[in-house]
């Protein structure tokens, strides 16, 4: 509404410059951009995110299959070339053992897998998502963390339009004041050094 004032008010005014305008007009523009564009590209790349999220879940849920692998001994920490406090810290919170598992397709598989758990022993059991080869892989993706997805997707499309969108009037208007104070330059050197002493004709 401010912007609309702005265009308004310098639209019959004596002491309106044609920069004025502009600068009133870009700032009508600029909140209109923010009012309804930035909001719809939000919505449309939110939109397009849930599509594709909803695939990959579905995918997923095809293609990996949970299975019971079974702990056979704990596995050797892994060898660093350097000391690191923070990953050593990971690893800490992290077991590793050697386990067996039977893949979808009946076949035995034997890896090292990492757990957060902190008290297998040989013999206990513990469920690993597996792919079409037998391979341990991820946890499928969610409806839920992908719907959060989708809406994280939207509202960073949506902000991001809006800072370009206020980027780009706020480069206008300072291009505008630079033209206008160049212009009130030139102005004031044509006027002479002497404006304003006597005789010099003021």
């Amino acid at each position: 509404m401010r912007a609309a004032a702005g265009v308004w008010r310098w639209r019959r005014n004596p002491l309106r410059r044609a920069t004025d305008l502009v600068e009133a007009w870009v700032a009508l523009a600029a909140a209109l951009l923010l009012l309804f564009a930035a909001p719809a590209a939000g919505w449309i790349a939110g939109s397009l995110s849930e599509e594709a999220l909803r695939q990959s879940v579905r995918v997923q849920r095809q293609q990996r299959q949970p299975t019971t692998a079974t702990v056979l001994r704990p596995a050797p920490a892994p060898k660093t070339a350097a000391y690191d406090s923070e990953s050593s810290s990971v690893h800490e919170k992290r077991l590793r053992v050697v386990a067996q598992w039977t893949a979808a397709d009946g076949s035995q598989h034997t890896g090292t897998l990492t757990t957060v758990l902190q008290s297998l022993r040989p013999g206990d059991t513990l469920t690993v998502w597996t792919d079409p080869s037998g391979r341990v892989v991820e946890r499928p993706l969610d409806a839920g963390t992908a719907q959060l997805h989708a809406v994280l997707a939207g509202v960073g499309t949506a902000l991001g339009c809006g800072a370009f969108v206020e980027s780009v009037r706020r480069l206008i208007v300072w291009r505008l004041r630079r033209r206008r104070y160049e212009r009130l330059d030139r102005a004031w050197a044509a006027s002479g050094p002497d404006w304003g002493l006597t005789g010099a004709g003021s």
